[in-house]
């Protein structure tokens, strides 16, 4: 019972607690939209972090992709001269090639997951380095800027529309199609799967381009939010990605990575920002919060798996 509504009962209960002791500022739809918005981004990344977990395999790139990508697109529009319609879609295609240079580093050349997406990410911050030392901010167009801060539709922030059209196409590719069960198949069981003629390595590789392809989304929407690309500014969107995911994958199911478990995971740390934030907590507590729930999510997930296999 605890393993698989622990964190939903935790999630009601910051909700309640924080309602009570601001009832006129944080339940309300502004600060409801506030919350979906400010988790938006982190929402995108994480989901793709899932599918790289779901076939039981790593990913310690995606806050480097995405800072890289965030950096390079707005390199590519402000210096280069690339059209946005251009310069975004070439961006993620970089994310997943990123992605699936992961892949087959763990797949074919048979290195471990942490240790290769470690090594990518570690590239991609030389070759950041390499590309612009400093931030781009000149010559930045206001149409880039819109993306993320554009004018809201029916009163809904854009990065939100974003995150569900992704998180439902991801919903969607691991729950509803032939591929989605391939990917589950090698997370619960890599040799049955093989033994099925189940082409492993592909699926494997094609749940890193996944990754790739959402943290180059995310950094991208990040630098779109900012104005400018920056180097290292996503970076800290790994913690969070693992943190919302664990915690997801004790929601409803027994320590099984999924997306709806993965949305649930993402609001429960974005409430407790929020509520940590309308209270004036010291800016202290945010990194010591993060870090107890990534803590409290991989012990849930170990709780609900344990208890899964008795």
């Amino acid at each position: 019972m605890l393993s698989r509504y622990g964190t939903l009962i935790g999630l009601t209960a910051m909700v309640v607690a924080f309602t009570i002791r601001a009832p006129t500022t944080f339940l309300t739809l502004p600060n409801f939209l506030n919350i979906l918005n400010q988790s938006s981004l982190t929402a995108i990344i994480a989901a793709g972090l899932t599918m790289t977990l779901v076939v039981g395999e790593f990913d310690l790139s995606i806050g480097y992709v995405a800072s890289f990508a965030g950096l390079i697109v707005v390199g590519f529009i402000a210096r280069d001269g690339l059209p946005m319609l251009l310069a975004v879609p070439l961006v993620l295609l970089i994310g997943a090639g990123i992605g699936t240079t992961s892949g087959f580093l763990v797949t074919k050349v048979r290195i471990n997951a942490v240790i290769a997406t470690l090594g990518i990410g570690t590239i991609l911050v030389g070759a950041g380095f390499a590309y612009s030392a400093f931030p781009i901010a000149a010559g930045v167009p206001a149409e880039f800027v819109q993306i993320s801060l554009g004018k809201p539709v029916f009163g809904i922030p854009n990065p939100i529309l974003i995150m569900v059209v992704v998180l439902a196409i991801l919903w969607v590719i691991l729950n509803k199609t032939d591929l989605g069960q391939k990917m589950q198949a090698v997370g619960g069981n890599i040799e049955a799967a093989r033994l099925s003629g189940i082409r492993v390595d592909r699926v494997k590789m094609f749940a890193f381009a996944t990754a790739g392809v959402c943290a180059a989304l995310t950094g991208t929407l990040l630098s779109s939010l900012l104005g400018s690309g920056t180097l290292a500014a996503a970076d800290g969107y790994l913690l969070d990605a693992f943190a919302a995911v664990f915690l997801g994958s004790a929601t409803l199911r027994d320590g099984e990575f999924h997306i709806v478990g993965t949305l649930v995971g993402v609001l429960i740390i974005a409430v407790g920002f929020n509520g940590l934030s309308i209270f004036g907590a010291p800016t202290f507590f945010q990194p010591i919060f993060k870090g107890a729930i990534l803590v409290l999510a991989v012990g849930l997930s170990t709780l609900a798996r344990r208890y899964a296999k008795a």
